[in-house]
């Protein structure tokens, strides 16, 4: 869950050329997706009973991949498909071939207002010989590389990155040479922990949601796989994955472990010991539970106990308490980016750095925060690192020790985006102090001298949370129309459900995408 940065009063344009863009989740795809709930069209809607309100995923077109690229992904699917069918020795009808409908950004709402995940999903069909014109079953497929909103981007190249500088070989478990145990609270689209599992081939990754509808919307509209959802530990919910299931997800649905439960229930009887654990857990009033950063909680004592007390990394997505954009032409464009560290923040982030780095090995441990770009989020991060000390180590050192690192990771990960721009934005040291120690913030200029840090002194104007943001070094804002889906049928979802009930026509095709 995110806040959208405010439009800064003066609007300033650049005439530089573009980069393009090899990212199909860059923000800059934004528009086609934040939308009202009239531009979209609603796949699923139900009523939460676990506080969430109303619960609906909303479908809107995606300009990528472009029709022309489609042919390679139905290839792709068609040698899949026949690994499985020799695999398994199967006797029936084995021939057809698969096509794509199209694809679509889907975006998951709480209370018809707060969006929580936004996923882009492909979907498609398989044709079957004997009938060639018939459609068989149409499935839906989320695109585990696409991370469309920052705060994700964030959270996986801050905690990857620290995580991989912590004496933890992480390019092994990327290679699948050895295993690392990831906890994801906070389930969503799933978008986050299907990114994981598919980037890093040894990460088996729990994930815990406390609203069965919110997991039932991620698997019937926004294409999560199935047989990840878990009865109890060690018993699925599905005896065996289904054979479509098994071409898009072999490999990766194996290590996804899906939960509905309580977090701190979660934490409290499981006996796992993870190496990260990555926590989005917002509710339908876009409040992060007190129990869930209450550092006198039952949660986090139990989550420090759970965590690696070698290597052991958190990372923690948080709202801002102050928005992020000034209207004073004065203030740099760079330091604009940059977000405050209010009070409530500074609260979550002294408690999660006493309860988990307090224990960690010799008492070694660091936090820090970084600001995430284009919204008002801010990821926290503390990891229990023999070699990340924040006491007797420089703000610039461990910073670049970390961006070093990263460059590492991004590059054995073959990532279209890089770690270093989120590592780098509003960097931020915890202050170790236990029990009230304040944290080196940034913004109006004022140096901390312990954290070499900026700390902003003026109040940022409030949001209206509109859709704008800022792009980056190359644009300073920039606004685009939003894509309009009047043309969208409503066969492309029935009842609620991610069906069609007969293939569309090519014509059809460039109508509903």
């Amino acid at each position: 869950m995110w806040h959208r940065a405010r439009l800064i009063s003066t609007r300033q344009l650049c005439t530089a050329t573009r980069r393009r863009i090899n990212d199909e989740g860059d923000w800059f795809y934004s528009s086609e997706w934040w939308g009202t709930g009239t531009d979209g069209h609603t796949v699923f809607r139900s009523t939460s009973d676990k506080g969430n309100g109303i619960v609906s995923v909303l479908a809107y077109p995606s300009s990528r991949p472009s029709e022309v690229e489609w042919g390679e992904t139905e290839k792709w699917l068609e040698r899949r498909y026949a690994e499985e069918i020799h695999k398994n020795n199967f006797k029936g009808e084995v021939g057809g071939g698969f096509s794509i409908i199209g694809y679509q950004w889907r975006t998951l709402h709480f209370n018809d207002e707060t969006r929580q995940s936004a996923v882009k999903v492909m979907a498609a069909y398989h044709r079957q010989q004997s009938q060639p014109s018939a459609a068989g079953s149409i499935f839906l497929m989320q695109q585990p590389h696409c991370l469309a909103v920052p705060y994700l981007k964030s959270m996986v190249s801050a905690g990857l990155a620290t995580i991989a500088s912590c004496n933890n070989d992480l390019v092994d478990a990327i290679y699948g040479k050895k295993t690392i145990r990831i906890l994801c609270i906070g389930h969503g689209g799933g978008s986050l922990p299907l990114f994981l599992a598919t980037k890093i081939q040894g990460a088996v990754v729990d994930i815990v949601e406390i609203d069965p509808l919110v997991i039932s919307a991620s698997i019937r509209a926004m294409g999560f796989p199935s047989f990840s959802v878990m009865n109890s530990p060690g018993q699925r919910a599905l005896s065996k994955p289904n054979p479509i299931d098994e071409v898009l997800w072999k490999g990766i649905h194996e290590r996804l472990c899906l939960y509905e439960a309580d977090a701190e229930n979660f934490v409290l009887n499981t006996s796992n010991t993870y190496d990260m654990i990555f926590i989005d857990a917002y509710d339908g009033d876009d409040i992060f539970p007190r129990q869930l950063w209450d550092p006198d909680s039952p949660f986090l004592k139990a989550l420090s106990n759970r965590l690696h007390s070698g290597h052991g990394t958190v990372v923690v997505n948080l709202h801002s308490d102050s928005e992020v954009l000034s209207a004073d032409p004065s203030v740099s464009h760079y330091y604009q980016q940059l977000l405050p560290m209010g009070k409530h923040v500074s609260k979550v982030c002294r408690a999660y750095k006493s309860v988990l780095a307090g224990n960690g090995k010799e008492g070694s441990g660091l936090g820090f925060t970084v600001a995430v770009p284009w919204v008002c989020n801010t990821s926290l991060v503390v990891c229990r690192g023999s070699g990340m000390n924040s006491r007797h180590s420089s703000r610039d050192s461990i910073m670049n020790d970390i961006a070093s690192k990263s460059c590492e990771v991004e590059n054995v990960l073959n990532l279209p985006f890089s770690f270093s721009q989120y590592i780098k934005s509003g960097f931020t040291l915890e202050a170790m102090e236990y029990g009230g120690g304040r944290s080196a913030g940034y913004g109006g200029w004022k140096h901390d001298e312990e954290n070499q840090g900026l700390i902003m002194a003026k109040k940022p104007a409030k949001s209206t949370g509109k859709a704008a943001w800022i792009t980056g070094a190359t644009f300073i804002v920039l606004v685009l129309p939003l894509i309009a889906l009047d043309q969208l049928t409503s066969s492309i979802c029935r009842n609620g459900a991610s069906s069609f009930s007969v293939p569309p026509s090519t014509t059809e095709l460039g109508t509903l995408y």
